[in-house]
Order: structure tokens, then C-alpha cells, then sequence
């Protein structure tokens, strides 16, 4: 058993089994990918083994991959059901203000909750069952699953140094980075949407 983990980290299986614990996590929540990917930079720390670029990137993709599939599990089934709800029910009310949260601040939503045991799993699901736009969703999931990816790797990597010790800095410095990078884009958006507005009133 010992020398097939051995292989199994010394091959590019590695990354294989790393997207794939990612991805699955995302939309069933019952693997720790958060300690497969922190385990997987740990031995990186150590031998050099498995590439820490590469466990980064296979974090990220299989984040991102999973959050795509919950995403559409939403869609199909989710936003049907809420179409049926009672238009006066506590439930149609809770699904309007939810709608209404993710078209406002979708993005900042979206990327904490990564960080969120489970939480991630209930805001992609919500945020296909609203429709929130597949675009803005792609981008924002980007942002938060390679953050995510980079958090985790690091968090091995120097897990002896800087983090091990205090992993509410770590768990900090992860949010920091996914909310720095959520603003940055909003501020964009809006600065490219006060563009627009004035140069439709000049016309």
C-alpha cells in the first residue's frame, strides 16, 4: 500500500487524482480535497514531488470544473422547482432575495464561499437555479478557484514557515486575496459600465 502511494505521487497520476478529488468535492462535498491538495504540496515541500505549479493547477481546474457541474445540477433542476413555488410562500420570497444577493454581489459571494466548507456546494447550486449569468459566473469562479488553488498549495508548501502555526492567517490571507481580486473586478465592470452610459448620452 505504501510503495502505490509512493508511485502514485512520483507519477503525473498525481494530478489526475487531485482534479478529480477537487472536482468531485465541489458538488458532493464528502472529500477533503482541501487536505488531499495541502498533503500533495506538503510532499512537494519535502522531495520536490509532485511539482507545486502542478498541484496548484490541477487545485484550481478541478475547483473550477466542479463548481461548473453543481452549477448546472442548479440549473437543470433548481430553477424549475422555484418556478413552481407559491408566488405568496416563504420559500418563492427566500428564492426572490436570494436572486436578488447574487445579481447584486454575486461575484464577492461566489469567490468567499470557496473557502466555506459546503458553502461553496449551496452558492454555485443557488446561482444556477437563479440563472445568475454563465459569463460572470466563469469569470468569478476563476478568480476563486485558482486563489483557492493557490491558498491550499502554499498553505502546504510552507506549512512549517508561515502558516502552520496560525492557520487563521492562512485562512485570512486566502479571503484577502479572492475578495482583492472580486473588487478589483467589480471596480472594473463599473468603470467600463459609466463608460458606456456616457458615451450613449453623447450619441
Amino acid at each position: 500500500m505504501i510503495d502505490l502511494l509512493r508511485d502514485t505521487v512520483m507519477s503525473p497520476w498525481v494530478y489526475l487524482v487531485l482534479i478529480g478529488a477537487t472536482a468531485i468535492d465541489a458538488f458532493f462535498p464528502a472529500i477533503p480535497s482541501e487536505a488531499a491538495v495541502i498533503t500533495a504540496a506538503v510532499l512537494s515541500s519535502a522531495g520536490g514531488h509532485p511539482n507545486l505549479v502542478g498541484v496548484i493547477l490541477s487545485a484550481g481546474v478541478g475547483a473550477l470544473i466542479g463548481d461548473h457541474i453543481s452549477y448546472a445540477i442548479g440549473r437543470a433542476g433548481g430553477a424549475r422547482r422555484l418556478a413552481r413555488l407559491p408566488d405568496r410562500s416563504r420559500r418563492r420570497a427566500g428564492s426572490e432575495w436570494a436572486r436578488r444577493a447574487v445579481q447584486r454581489r454575486g461575484g464577492l459571494i461566489l469567490t468567499t464561499s470557496r473557502y466555506i466548507p459546503g458553502g461553496r456546494t449551496a452558492v454555485t447550486l443557488t446561482m444556477g437555479a437563479v440563472r445568475y449569468p454563465r459569463r460572470k459566473f466563469l469569470l468569478f469562479d476563476a478568480v476563486a478557484a485558482l486563489t483557492w488553488g493557490l491558498y491550499c498549495g502554499l498553505l502546504g508548501y510552507f506549512g512549517g514557515l508561515a502558516f502552520e502555526r496560525d492557520p487563521i492567517k492562512g485562512v485570512l490571507t486566502g479571503l484577502g486575496l479572492a475578495v482583492a481580486v472580486t473588487l478589483g473586478l467589480e471596480f472594473v465592470r463599473k468603470l467600463r459600465r459609466r463608460a458606456h452610459r456616457r458615451a450613449a448620452r453623447r450619441e
